[in-house]
């Protein structure tokens, strides 16, 4: 039987197999493949992104045939345009929308009210950052808008008002009205005041200047049985405001976000942790004044805490992590930018925990006392488990770590390393560094010496590094098959999907270009790689097809001739990056504009070769590109333009 006879259900099920590139690909096989890569799709609840231009009404047609369930509208304002695209998605995609995300948009109140009431089936409403929406105050205030709008909004789970500076008590209490099943909300960075009383006693929580304290926390006891989630990250609320609102009776938590509250202390985290010991997800990241009394609590009074963030704790210590062990359920964990975090606490707390570990995701990003011992160990412990690693500016970790990484974390799907700058192709091919390398190397990171010849007296640099001096080695090497030379490299992570060697300074061609090929991989930044060359774009492109997103900025050695080779092969990219890219001329542009069709997003800035008549030439024959940018262009002077 050929594939085109296969039942589309039988299709739809093989698909379900892809990733969602692969199922776009896929789709345009025939028309049956079309329809399955549709069902497919709808199950994984993708979102499509319109933007609010007259190109986009007859996409929006032909989404109304696939029964399309999520759309985010970018770039409404008011004009004519955007009226028309709002009136467009309310007679196509209303009647079956479920989710709509509208952040950022200046839409008008009348237009905003019309989509609305065509949208019966709505559970997320995404208004962040709407201020223009909310300036008038007037926001369904007539009682038929009302009316209509609490039918529409009546399955409302999730509503986002993050952002939204002219949010009052009004036009707050006007919406929560609408949407009686509410779970999910968030009101972060807006305007609230939690010490001034507005109301002097009185319970008519209706002002239209202020967002209260007081009217959240009356919301939140009317809605204790519903409301499970609560964001209020970037606002000003203190210590004795986060009592009073863990203490709401019949309020049951799973999620609450507080990044950014820099006056929590200790002591509320203890409270909270206290009354609602059924949260599966804690955000305490950028609260700098919490200390490790604070992660001791949670982590021996939330056994069900599933994602912990705790970035940007400065006085954050490994004796807070002595209790990770309790938390059997955890399966993200991010302590990044903790300068006082080593991890060599949470390697033991991983190694305690019954079973295996769950961790799912870890970001250690910028946490300097972190060393390779730690990385191995942590390697070992969640070897089958770990998905996501983020090793970020951890500036002392070596090929040691890399070497782990690659033989044990073998299901990672993203890893990030950038600014880890010990590391070298040794590493990344996962053979061990002979002696002479080594002292090779230390002689060249000697930096500037002072000599004590008076006649000579003075810093000097060694002589510069010559690239070929060690590849001769690696080549040798790779003739011998002595065991103890080889580990793992890092190609054995088939996985891969996102891949960050941002100022790994150290890689060249020799590594690159022959480890580097992951079938699935979408996301590979390679910025401040400076010795790579065309060899290096040539290898990638050929050995990852699926890349969407590639930054090659200040890679200084690429040229036109590299480009002109690797665009063919890659078909999918949305995303370049090659700002200080100074040898790339205008063949580069054609090139890419040739072969990369799908191209949403292209950085030329500071590239001397290209001027703007080049830049404009090439976005008038792209006509999906939606961005280019092009700062300093033509070899400005960045002294004289700054």
């Amino acid at each position: 039987m050929e594939t085109g006879e296969l039942p589309v259900e039988v299709i739809t099920h093989i698909l379900n197999f892809l990733p969602v590139p692969d199922r776009k690909e896929a789709s345009l096989v025939n028309r049956s493949w079309y329809f399955a890569a549709q069902d497919s799709l709808r199950q994984e609840s993708i979102f499509y992104n319109i933007p609010a231009s007259s190109a986009s009404l007859g996409t929006i047609k032909s989404l109304s045939r696939r029964r399309v369930c999520s759309i985010q509208l970018a770039n409404l304002d008011s004009s004519s345009t955007s009226r028309e695209v709002i009136k467009y998605v309310a007679g196509y995609l209303g009647p079956q929308l479920r989710h709509l995300y509208l952040r950022g948009s200046s839409v008008t109140e009348a237009c905003f009210e019309e989509l609305l009431l065509a949208c019966p089936c709505l559970t997320t409403l995404d208004l962040s950052s709407c201020n223009s929406l909310f300036m008038p105050g007037t926001l369904l205030s007539k009682q038929e808008t009302f009316l209509r709008a609490q039918k529409a909004l009546g399955n409302l789970q999730d509503l986002n008002l993050s952002g939204v500076r002219y949010l009052s008590d009004l036009t707050f209490n006007r919406l929560a009205r609408c949407a009686p099943r509410l779970a999910k909300l968030s009101l972060a960075r807006c305007h609230i005041t939690f010490e001034f009383d507005a109301y002097h006693g009185s319970r008519d929580y209706n002002s239209s200047a202020l967002l209260s304290f007081r009217n959240l926390l009356h919301f939140l006891a009317e809605r204790a049985g519903r409301v499970r989630s609560l964001d209020l990250s970037g606002t000003s609320i203190s210590s004795q405001a986060v009592k009073s609102l863990v203490q709401v009776e019949n309020l049951c938590l799973h999620e609450v976000v507080l990044q950014g509250c820099r006056d929590l202390s200790d002591e509320a985290v203890g409270v909270l942790c206290q009354h609602q010991p059924r949260l599966a997800t804690l955000d305490l990241s950028g609260c700098s004044e919490l200390t490790d009394r604070a992660i001791l609590a949670l982590c021996s009074r939330l056994p069900d805490l599933r994602c912990l963030m705790l970035g940007k704790l400065p006085r954050v210590t490994d004796a807070g992590f002595q209790g990770v062990s309790h938390l059997r359920h955890l399966q993200s964990l991010n302590v990044s930018e903790c300068s006082f975090v080593s991890s060599s606490e949470l390697v033991k707390a991983l190694g305690t925990i019954e079973g295996r570990p769950q961790l799912v995701s870890l970001n250690v990003a910028f946490c300097a006392l972190l060393r390779d011992s730690s990385v191995i160990a942590l390697a070992r412990a969640l070897s089958r488990s770990l998905r996501v690693l983020d090793l970020s500016s951890c500036t002392s970790i070596t090929n040691q770590s890399i070497q782990a990484v690659s033989t044990h974390l073998l299901n990672l799907t993203v890893l990030r390393l950038a600014w880890c700058k010990e590391l070298t192709d040794w590493g990344l091919l996962g053979v061990e560094q002979p002696k002479e390398a080594r002292d090779h190397s230390k002689e060249k990171d000697a930096g500037p010496k002072f000599s004590r010849n008076f006649g000579n007296m003075g810093f000097f640099l060694p002589p510069p590094q010559d690239l070929e001096r060690e590849a001769p080695i690696l080549a040798d090497l790779t003739k011998q098959e002595g065991p103890q030379k080889y580990r793992a490299s890092l190609n054995a992570l088939t996985r891969l999907r996102e891949l960050d060697l941002t100022a790994c300074g150290k890689l060249t061609d020799t590594s690159i270009a022959k480890v580097i090929s992951f079938p699935e991989l979408r996301r590979l930044s390679l910025s401040l790689v400076p010795n790579i060359t065309d060899t290096s774009l040539a290898a990638v492109a050929r050995h990852c097809r699926s890349l969407e997103h590639l930054s090659l900025s200040h890679c200084v050695n690429l040229t036109d001739r590299g480009f002109a080779e690797a665009a063919g092969t890659l078909p999918r990219l949305q995303h370049l990056v090659l700002a200080g890219c100074n040898q790339l001329t205008p063949q580069t542009l054609r090139a890419i504009g040739r072969e990369c069709r799908q191209l949403k997003c292209l950085d030329v800035s500071m590239c001397s070769g290209i001027s703007m008549a080049d830049v404009e030439l090439f976005q008038s024959r792209l006509p999906l590109q939606t961005s280019i940018h092009s700062r300093f262009v033509g070899g400005a002077d960045l002294s004289v333009t700054l």
